[in-house]
C-alpha cells in the first residue's frame, strides 16, 4: 500500500487543535511563552466549542470522519510532550463536556521534564509518569506516540529514526495494555521517509505542525494543524475553528518557501 492511498476523504474540514502546556505562563521574556495556555483561557475555548456545537475528538474518534464515513461539527484535540499539567489543569475540563483528546507522550522521559527544550532556556516542566499516563487513560483520554526520546528525525540517521517511530509504539502498547495508532512528529520536522516508517509501524495517522484545518485529500501521514497559543483570544480561536484562517497561514508559508527557492 502506498503513501498516496493513506488520503482523508472528510466532507468538511476539520481542524485539530494542538496544545503543549496547559498552565499560566512564565514572565515575560520567557523563550517559547506562547506554547503555554493558561487553565482559564483553556476551559473558555473549551466551552466556547461546546457552545457553537462542536464535538472535541480524539485521534482515534476522529477516523471515522477524516475516513468520511460520518460527517458532522468535530475538532480533534491534541497534546505534544505528555506534560503534567495537560492532566491537572486540562482532564477536568475535557471530562466536563464530555471530549475526548490525544496526547503525544515522549515515553522515553515519562516522569522527567522537557530536557530536549533545556539548551534554549525554556523552563522545565514535569512530564507525567507512568502511572498518571494510566489515569489520563482511565479518565477517556487517548495516548499517542511522540518517540522516547524527541529527537529531530531529520538529523538522525535512518535506523535511529526507524527506532524512534517503532519503539514508541511497542513501549507504549505494552505500558496501556492496548493499541497505539497515532504518532506525532518532534518538533514537526520530516520527510517522506519518516511517513513511511509511520506506515510500516502501522500508525493509522501522524500529525505535523502545518498550519492548515483537514481538508479532503490529506495525507492521513501528514496531518496539519491548529495552534492554540497563550495569545489566542477567543475571536481568534473562533476564526481558527470556523473559518479558513489557518488555511491561509498554510498557504502563505507554500509561497514563502517557493519564493525562497526562487531566489536561491
Amino acid at each position: 500500500m502506498t503513501l498516496s492511498s493513506f488520503k482523508t476523504t472528510n466532507r468538511r474540514a476539520i481542524p485539530i487543535l494542538v496544545y503543549h502546556q496547559i498552565e499560566v505562563a512564565p514572565p515575560k521574556g520567557a523563550p517559547f511563552r506562547g506554547l503555554y495556555v493558561s487553565p482559564n483561557a483553556f476551559a473558555r475555548q473549551m466551552a466556547t466549542l461546546k457552545m457553537l456545537g462542536y464535538r472535541g475528538l480524539s485521534m482515534t474518534d476522529l477516523m471515522p470522519y477524516l475516513r468520511g464515513e460520518i460527517s458532522g461539527k468535530v475538532v480533534g484535540i491534541t497534546f505534544d510532550d505528555g506534560y503534567l499539567n495537560n492532566l491537572t489543569n486540562a482532564l477536568p475540563v475535557l471530562q466536563k463536556h464530555g471530549f475526548t483528546s490525544t496526547c503525544y507522550v515522549v515515553d522515553g522521559l515519562l516522569g522527567k521534564t522537557n530536557v530536549w527544550d533545556e539548551a534554549i532556556g525554556i523552563a522545565q516542566t514535569p512530564l507525567m509518569t507512568a502511572d498518571q499516563l494510566l489515569q489520563w487513560q482511565a479518565g477517556g483520554q487517548e495516548v499517542g506516540a511522540h518517540t522516547p526520546d524527541h529527537f529531530d528525525l531529520l538529523s538522525v540517521s535512518e535506523i535511529a529514526a526507524w527506532k524512534q517511530i517503532a519503539t514508541s509504539k511497542t513501549t507504549l502498547q505494552t505500558l496501556l495494555g492496548k493499541p497505539v495508532s497515532h504518532f506525532c512528529y518532534p518538533y514537526g520536522k520530516f520527510d517522506e521517509r519518516h511517513s513511511t516508517m509511520a506506515k510500516q509501524a502501522a500508525y493509522e495517522t501522524a500529525t505535523t505542525t502545518v498550519r492548515s484545518r483537514v481538508h479532503a485529500a490529506a495525507n492521513m501521514l501528514a496531518l496539519p494543524r491548529v495552534p492554540v497559543m497563550r495569545s489566542t483570544s477567543l475571536p481568534v480561536f473562533w476564526l481558527k475553528i470556523t473559518t479558513a484562517y489557518e488555511d491561509t497561514k498554510s498557504q502563505d508559508a507554500k509561497a514563502r518557501h517557493a519564493k525562497s527557492k526562487d531566489s536561491a
